[in-house]
C-alpha cells in the first residue's frame, strides 16, 4: 500500500495532545494459586478419573486462545490421565485458525509452550474430519479424525462471554466441541446461518457431539480481569449442558471492563487472537460486528496501534478500528487470517482502517477530526489491550469521573504523551 505520508501528515499540524494520568481499576479477584494441584483435585471428582480405563487412548483439546497457564494445565491434565492408565495425546482444536492448516495449528499451540517435549505426549494435528452424525434438524456434525478415533476425548476450554452473540452457551466447552474440534469443515458448517442463529446452534450442535462422540469430561477454565486463573472445574460429559450456563454467568461477572464508558478517543496498543477471538473484545470496546449483541464503551474514534506477537499476524479485529499504523499493517498475515473470515462469514472485523505513518499521526488524526468531540479538552483513554484493563491511562478531562468512581484510583500526576524518534 503506497501512501504519501508527507502530504497526509501536513493535515495534522498543530494538533493538541492531552496530558494523561495513570489509573488503576479494581475488579473482583478470585484466583487459583496452584493450577497443577487444582487439576489433580478435580480428577478426584465423581465420574472424572473413573471414566478413564487402563490402556485407552485419550484426545485432549488445546485451543488457539491465549489462556494463562495453559502449558502447565495441559501437562498436568495429561499426567493425570497417565496416572489413571490412559494414553493421552493433544489435538489442536481451533476451527479454521492457523491458516486452516495442520502445521499452522500445531505452531499456535507450541507457541503457548504446549509442546510434545514439555507435556510428554504426542501432538496430532490434522484438518481431516469425520461426520459423526446429525443435529436434531438434520445438519451434519463433524469432528477431528484423530479425536474421533481415540477411545475418549477430554475437552479443555475457557468459558467467557462471546463477541458475536448472547446466550446461555457462548465461548466455552460446547463451542470447543462444535467449532474447535469441528476444524475448518465443522466451523464452516456451523457458521452458515450467521450470528443470528449462533445462540441456538451452539447447544444444538453441542448436544449432538456429546451424543455421537466419546466425550469423557470437560475441564472448564475461568479467568479474572487480571489474566489470572480464577476457577478450574472438571465437568462430566452428562453435566456439561447443565453446568456451562452457570459457569458462563460467573465468567461475565469476572470479565475486565472500562468503568468509564463514553470517550472521544480510545487508543488500543495491541490487538490479537491471543487476546480475543475478535482481536479486541467488543464486550469492552462496544464495537460489534452485528446487531445481535451490544454493550461496552461508546468511543467516537478508535486508534489501533499494533498486533500482539502471539497473534502470529492474525489481524481479526483491526476492522473495528477507525485508524491504524503502517507498523500494524506490516505485522498482518492476511493469508493466515482470511480463512477465519471465510469460515465465520463475518468480514467486518477483517477490514483495513485508515493507515497513518505511525502512532503519533494515528492519534493526531483521531484527535483533530473527531466530529462532536471536545477538541480543547478531549476525553481520551489508552489501554494496552482488552485483556489488561486494570491499569489504563486517561486524559485530564476524565479525571473527575475517575476520582468519584469507587473502583477507580488515580495513581499519579498527569504527563504529556511521549513519542520516540519513530513516532511510537
Amino acid at each position: 500500500i503506497s501512501l504519501d505520508y508527507h502530504y497526509l501528515n501536513s493535515y495534522l499540524d498543530g494538533v493538541r495532545f492531552p496530558r494523561m494520568l495513570p489509573v488503576k481499576q479494581h475488579f473482583p479477584r478470585p484466583c487459583v494459586e496452584n493450577p497443577d494441584e487444582k487439576i489433580r483435585e478435580e480428577f478426584g471428582r465423581s465420574g472424572i478419573a473413573s471414566s478413564i480405563r487402563p490402556g485407552m487412548s485419550v484426545a485432549v483439546t488445546c485451543g488457539s486462545r491465549g489462556i494463562v497457564n495453559i502449558h502447565r494445565m495441559m501437562r498436568e491434565i495429561c499426567a493425570c490421565i497417565k496416572s489413571c492408565g490412559g494414553e493421552p495425546f493433544i489435538v489442536p482444536a481451533m476451527g479454521s485458525h492457523g491458516g486452516a492448516t495442520a502445521e499452522g495449528q500445531r505452531q499456535i499451540v507450541e507457541g503457548y509452550g504446549v509442546t510434545q517435549e514439555y507435556c510428554g505426549v504426542p501432538i496430532r494435528s490434522s484438518m481431516e474430519v469425520v461426520c459423526i452424525g446429525q443435529t436434531e434438524d438434520g445438519r451434519d456434525v463433524f469432528l477431528d479424525k484423530n479425536a474421533y478415533e481415540a477411545d475418549g476425548i477430554v475437552v479443555v476450554g475457557r468459558v467467557k462471554p462471546h463477541t458475536d452473540f448472547r446466550g446461555p452457551y457462548e465461548s466455552g466447552l460446547m463451542k470447543m466441541m462444535v467449532i474447535g474440534l469441528g476444524k475448518q469443515k465443522g466451523a464452516e458448517t456451523f457458521h452458515q446461518e450467521g450470528p443470528a442463529r449462533m445462540a441456538a446452534n451452539i447447544p444444538m450442535f453441542g448436544k449432538a457431539v456429546i451424543r455421537h462422540a466419546k466425550i469423557l469430561f470437560g475441564i472448564a477454565i475461568l479467568e479474572n480481569a487480571y489474566e489470572e486463573t480464577a476457577l478450574i472445574e472438571a465437568v462430566p460429559a452428562n453435566r456439561i449442558e447443565e453446568r456451562e450456563p452457570q459457569l458462563q454467568q460467573m465468567a461475565k461477572e469476572l470479565m475486565p471492563q472500562s468503568y468509564i464508558q463514553d470517550v472521544d478517543l480510545l487508543i488500543i496498543d495491541q490487538i490479537g487472537k491471543d487476546i480475543s477471538g475478535d482481536g479486541m473484545d467488543p464486550n469492552v470496546t462496544g464495537r460489534f460486528c452485528n446487531p445481535y449483541v451490544s454493550g461496552g464503551m461508546n468511543a467516537r474514534k478508535m486508534a489501533v496501534l499494533g498486533i500482539s506477537p502471539n497473534s502470529h499476524g492474525q489481524m481479526a479485529g483491526l476492522g473495528y478500528g477507525d485508524v491504524t499504523t503502517r507498523r500494524c499493517i506490516e505485522q498482518c498475515d492476511f493469508t493466515a487470517t482470511f480463512p477465519n473470515a471465510f469460515t465465520s462469514t463475518t468480514f467486518s472485523p477483517f477490514r483495513i482502517p485508515m493507515i497513518m505513518e505511525n502512532d503519533y499521526y494515528a492519534i493526531a488524526a483521531c484527535l483533530k477530526y473527531n466530529g462532536g468531540g471536545d477538541h480543547d479538552n478531549p476525553r481520551v483513554m489508552r489501554i494496552r489491550d482488552t485483556l489488561h484493563m486494570d491499569e489504563i491511562l486517561i486524559s485530564e478531562a476524565l479525571a473527575e469521573e475517575a476520582e468519584k468512581h469507587p473502583n477507580m484510583e488515580i495513581l499519579g500526576k498527569s504527563e504529556e504523551m511521549a513519542f520516540d524518534e519513530n513516532g511510537r
